[in-house]
């Protein structure tokens, strides 16, 4: 008969030892792909986030920057004319350090300046069709020192400083206490072209700007015949609305939305016949664009239907007028991106289609999409796609001919109707480099946990 002896202390605890080592061992191996795809996933969401407004603030550094401060961070930098996104993060080693501006800049896809604070450190980097990496690094560094125990001031200081060095300043004349260089700066730079203007400097001047006169005429009349069509397809628009301010079912509604139409097309041909540069035929397509929207809010009152939210026009072509959704599509050579179509060419592309694309005349008279078309038409498709926020035109450009003409950025286009901008530009087509990004130069203290 087998009798029970008692478990000696030691084997007991060696099988106790035996199982922490199982249990471990289980732990390692779920905890770790865990964390990782953790990370991945929330860098996902940071980026995701940053497509729609371009400051992030992750909940657990909430304590780092208040909503209305981070609300005024946005507004200052849609404001401006530089794509600039800030992302505010708790200190994790998961995001990888120095490499999250990368990781970063892959995810949101966009061309612009980066600036990271993670933990209790601050840092930044950029596209160099932007800013220079350097300079961005610099800037972030310099702000630390300046503002370190006042982190909204940091981030508010680096973003009027990137913006005025990507306009061409030195970025470093908000606060008195660089005044005194500045104005030495300005004041030899004053006597110097001084002294070129009277050694025969003038003579040089005049001659640019005779070049560069010619230059933009020669730009003015290459898109001026592309206005011209646009302008007449919206006329024969008109032609075609069948429509009498008469009619006993006409509401006021109808007739306020029908002489915006009319409306548009004067102002339109005004602009056109007024445009002395090719920045000028802005805005003419600022006010066909305002035009093909009245007319389909009038189309839709006369139906009975759902009055259409205000959307861009349709990307492919914009006399097709207001887009209704958002496709993908991909440049020849380059990478998806979201782009605003109308109905028509949503059809199409789900059909396997190509769709309707708007070519307009070249230097060499060869017609091409617009967007292969050069820098002379810009302003065009300013006027179109402008008034719907900063970050929509990269997006849409980035990649193209017109896209790397304008340096992913272009003319300045403000905050518009608050479109949803999440167009990308793919990490195939980055241009010039990016570059900057490390946490060098100081803590960021104050709010920021104590030692930003």
């Amino acid at each position: 008969m087998r009798t029970n002896r008692p478990i000696s202390p030691i084997l007991r605890g060696r099988r106790a030892g035996l199982l922490w080592v199982v249990l471990l061992a289980v732990a390692a191996v779920l905890v770790g792909p865990v964390g990782s795809a953790r990370a991945a996933t929330d860098l996902d969401k940071v980026a995701a986030a940053l497509r729609d407004d371009p400051v992030y603030v992750d909940p657990a550094a909430s304590d780092k920057l208040s909503d209305s401060e981070a609300a005024r961070l946005t507004e200052q930098i849609r404001a401006g004319d530089v794509p600039i996104y800030v992302a505010v993060l708790p200190d994790d080693p998961s995001y990888g350090d120095d490499a999250v501006f990368d990781r970063l800049r892959s995810e949101v896809d966009r061309p612009g300046v980066y600036a990271v604070a993670l933990g209790s450190r601050f840092g930044a980097a950029s596209d160099s069709s932007v800013l220079s990496g350097s300079t961005a690094s610099s800037l972030a560094e310099q702000n630390l020192r300046e503002h370190s125990d006042r982190p909204s001031a940091v981030l508010s200081g680096f973003v009027t400083d990137v913006q005025s060095a990507a306009r061409g300043g030195d970025g470093g004349d908000r606060g008195q206490d660089r005044s005194g260089e500045s104005g030495g700066g300005v004041l030899v730079g004053f006597l110097i072209v001084l002294a070129v203007f009277a050694l025969g400097g003038l003579f040089l001047v005049r001659r640019s700007r005779a070049r560069q006169r010619q230059e933009e005429q020669a730009e003015l009349e290459q898109v001026r015949a592309a206005v011209q069509e646009d302008i007449t397809s919206y006329g024969e628009a008109l032609d075609r609305l069948d429509f009498s301010p008469s009619d006993p079912d006409v509401t006021p509604e109808m007739l306020d939305d029908y002489q915006r139409a009319l409306d548009a097309y004067e102002k339109a041909k005004d602009a056109s016949a007024a445009a002395r540069r090719p920045q000028d035929v802005q805005a003419v397509t600022e006010a066909l664009e305002e035009g093909r929207f009245a007319l389909a809010v009038l189309d839709a009152r006369r139906e009975g239907r759902e009055l259409p939210q205000r959307r861009p026009p349709c990307f492919f072509d914009p006399r097709h007028g207001p887009s209704v959704r958002d496709v993908e599509w991909s440049p020849p050579g380059g990478s998806p991106r979201e782009v605003p179509v109308c109905a028509a060419d949503a059809t199409r592309i789900e059909d396997g289609l190509d769709p309707a694309v708007r070519t307009v005349p070249t230097a060499t008279g060869e017609r091409v999409p617009y967007w292969d078309a050069g820098p002379a038409y810009g302003p065009w498709m300013g006027g179109y796609f402008g008034g719907y926020g900063s970050m929509l035109l990269p997006g849409l450009l980035f990649g193209t001919v017109l896209g790397s003409s304008l340096g992913g950025w272009g003319y300045g286009y403000g905050p518009g109707w608050g479109y949803g901008e999440d167009g990308s530009s793919g990490g195939d087509d980055f241009g010039g480099g990016f570059g900057g990004g490390d946490f060098g130069g100081g803590d960021f203290g104050g709010g920021f946990g104590g030692d930003f």
